[in-house]
């Protein structure tokens, strides 16, 4: 089963992915992560993206369509997770074109719903473990009072430079007008699933879930 995780900056869309592959089998596809493993391959395709990266110019679209086919051919898994793209309508064409040409289907596009302030709010009391990624909240799920990481021990935390309030809503309104257009795009399919991103993690986990084994 294939599905797109849509949502903003700080949605929860990295945590549910984890979910889903450590209790599914599934591989999540992010853009950020294939580009930061391709570009020290050594692949030719890998070599293309650091030759891009290392200018300071913006990845094309047809590299990120490369780095996925390379996954669609080479990964075996019960189904992927893309997870930040498609960002544009391009890129949901360029998606769809490169899923039928593998004999893939996209089977949901799962939307994590957000109230803009109730995000800001939340993102700007976060931290991240620098162990493993786990992700804590100042207020509803703050550093442990020994300062190690409940997943891995670590005692390494770090708040993101731009997860001030100011930043975030910048992103978010970069999201929305490039993003918000997938939206319709994918209803118009019937492929599109709303669950409400702020709820509970393991809420949100349970709406994904219903979606996904309706």
């Amino acid at each position: 089963m294939n599905i797109i995780l849509l949502g903003p900056p700080g949605a929860g869309k990295g945590t549910q992915a984890r979910f889903l592959v450590d209790e599914r089998g599934m591989v999540q596809l992010s853009t950020g992560d294939m580009l930061r493993a391709a570009r020290t391959s050594g692949t030719e395709m890998g070599n293309k993206v650091a030759a891009v990266m290392d200018a300071g110019e913006l990845v094309t679209d047809d590299i990120v369509i490369g780095l996925i086919r390379e996954q669609l051919e080479t990964v075996t898994s019960n189904g992927f997770i893309f997870d930040g793209f498609p960002r544009t309508l391009a890129q949901a064409d360029a998606l769809g074109d490169l899923l039928s040409e593998q004999g893939e289907t996209l089977d949901a596009v799962i939307a994590m719903e957000v109230d803009d302030e109730a995000l800001v709010a939340r993102i700007t009391a976060r931290s991240t473990c620098g162990g493993c990624g786990e992700v804590y909240n100042d207020q509803t799920k703050p550093i442990p009072a020994d300062e190690k990481c409940t997943n891995c021990g670590a005692s390494d935390f770090k708040r993101r430079a731009d997860d001030n309030e100011e930043s975030l809503k910048t992103r978010l309104m970069e999201y929305y007008k490039k993003t918000s257009p997938l939206l319709g795009y994918y209803y118009a399919k019937g492929q599109m699933h709303g669950v409400n991103g702020l709820g509970e993690i393991e809420s949100v986990k349970a709406d994904i879930a219903a979606v996904m084994d309706a």
